[in-house]
């Protein structure tokens, strides 16, 4: 295939379940013009040859095997791989909706300012069934850096797209987070104050949450955002300290949450 403007990456590590569906999604979309790099991170079950399965009957899959080094490291792997002018993220048990691809694309060209497009989301089963939950992704602040300091708005690994020339700016993945990678990336690139994030309202990611999901490390989630707090405090001083207050209660709230849904009272 020749230049695709998107290259979707897609961490996938023991996901034999799910990887399936979220190919199939993939390959359904509207927009036609991407690239499929799917990521293999050292999986010990059948990923890689559903996988290689797959992109036999689909050139625009290709799978990349490396040996395991987490998310953010796959994620930096498939990057660097990438030919597109967009990247598009999507973890290898979540889904697009048909018209995820063909909507972002369209405000990335029409708004040179816009640097990372994401929708709402709606949360499902681990079958794949919906459930109750929909993530909004409206901000609480119009200001994305205060807004990101409290909540990560975009919600999830596989709901942005983004210009390629945002990495060369701002770095990749970190790959020394342990968790709330996302937020420091989405913290960085607000802290550059000229790129401006897009909400589309629509629900055009399937966000999946599985059994495994409430068996978090809450103490690592905790040291790894204050690491991320930190650094966003170093960037921005006078922006960020004075919110600090407001931005560890957002978290310690958040991490009271999971400690209750998981029982641990």
């Amino acid at each position: 295939m020749n230049s695709p403007r998107v290259s979707v990456v897609i961490p996938a590590f023991n996901v034999s379940g799910y990887i399936q569906q979220t190919m199939d999604s993939l390959s359904k979309q509207s927009y036609q013009s991407f690239e499929a790099l799917v990521v293999n991170d050292g999986s010990t079950d059948d990923t890689p040859e559903i996988v290689r399965s797959f992109c036999r009957t689909d050139s625009r899959f290709r799978l990349l095997d490396k040996p395991n080094g987490g998310l953010s490291s796959a994620r930096n792997y498939g990057i660097r791989c990438a030919q597109g002018e967009y990247i598009a993220m999507l973890d290898g048990d979540d889904m697009y909706e048909v018209e995820k691809l063909a909507t972002h694309v369209s405000v990335l060209d029409k708004h040179s300012t816009v640097g990372v497009v994401y929708s709402a989301s709606q949360a499902i089963r681990d079958d794949g069934q919906p459930t109750m939950m929909r993530l909004s992704g409206k901000p609480i602040a119009k200001d994305p850096l205060k807004a990101m300091l409290c909540k990560n708005f975009i919600g999830h690994g596989s709901n942005s797209v983004f210009r390629r020339e945002i990495i060369e700016e701002v770095g990749d993945f970190d790959e020394a987070l342990r968790s709330s990678e996302d937020s420091d990336f989405w913290l960085r690139i607000a802290a550059t104050g000229h790129w401006r994030f897009y909400r589309v309202s629509q629900a055009l990611s399937l966000y999946r949450v599985r059994p495994s999901g409430l068996s978090f490390n809450v103490a690592q989630m905790q040291h790894s955002y204050e690491q991320v707090l930190e650094g966003a405090r170093q960037r921005s001083p006078e922006i960020v300290e004075p919110l600090l207050p407001t931005a560890y209660a957002y978290l310690y709230r958040y991490l009271a949450r999971i400690e209750l849904t998981s029982g641990n009272t």
